[in-house]
């Protein structure tokens, strides 16, 4: 069986043993799966759940900073309860959405090979992880948010003006194109705070690994 060494990434926080005597390449990428495996499920729990957007400032979907003044009038015409609604939905339709990521998320990340477990224990790049989950699962999450997202927000009065709206400006290239459409704007910005979320649990268990009580973990991720 094949032994390297890993070098300590200390900038970006990672702790890789320097000396492989008792870690294999195998164990280098159980660890790996199991690192990735359970930051996806760890994200998944606490943002697919009540306020697991609404209350979270660092994934709360709020509108395009190009609708503010829309949103601005709509407040001065007495109509802001409608735009508090839109907002309260826009994060519910996120927060319903998320769970159905977990089953896709989990057969990427044992899918995953032992050459690219390796390149994401020697990477060390805070966005290491985010890319991955990207490239392999965004596209085939997007098309199974998009539903669930259209049925939690279609039920909103501002929903349709949202649209009519923001149309409008993206035919005038004040808008992105996915920011046109509020079932494509949150769905993409639900990934982001999936992923985002992701990348943060991933960090913890690297820069902490006998926290999380797993041997496994500790051998690949421990320095020691």
């Amino acid at each position: 069986m094949k032994r390297r060494e890993f070098t300590v990434l200390a900038a970006s926080g990672l702790l890789i043993p320097t000396s492989w005597a008792a870690i294999s390449e195998t164990d280098a990428a159980s660890g790996i799966r199991a690192a990735l495996e359970r930051g996806a499920e760890s994200a998944v729990a606490m943002l697919g759940r009540n306020d697991g957007f609404m209350g979270n400032p660092l994934v709360r979907i709020e509108l395009p900073e190009r609708l503010k003044s829309a949103v601005k009038l709509l407040k001065a015409t007495g109509q802001g309860r409608k735009v508090d609604e839109l907002l309260l939905a826009m994060n519910r339709a996120a927060e319903a959405a998320v769970p159905a990521a977990k089953p896709l998320l989990v057969k990427a990340v044992r899918d995953i090979s032992v050459e690219d477990a390796l390149k994401l224990v020697r990477g060390g790049n805070d966005k290491a992880v985010t890319d991955f989950f990207a490239g392999k699962t965004r596209e085939p999450l997007g098309k199974q948010f998009l539903p669930i997202v259209t049925q939690a927000t279609e039920k909103v009065a501002l929903a349709d003006k949202y649209n009519a709206v923001a149309g409008k400006a993206a035919s005038l290239g004040l808008m992105k194109g996915e920011e046109a459409n509020i079932q494509q704007y949150v769905t993409a910005r639900a990934l982001d705070g999936l992923f985002l979320m992701i990348g943060e649990e991933e960090r913890k268990i690297r820069q902490d690994p006998i926290g999380t009580g797993s041997a496994l973990l500790k051998k690949v991720f421990g320095g020691r």
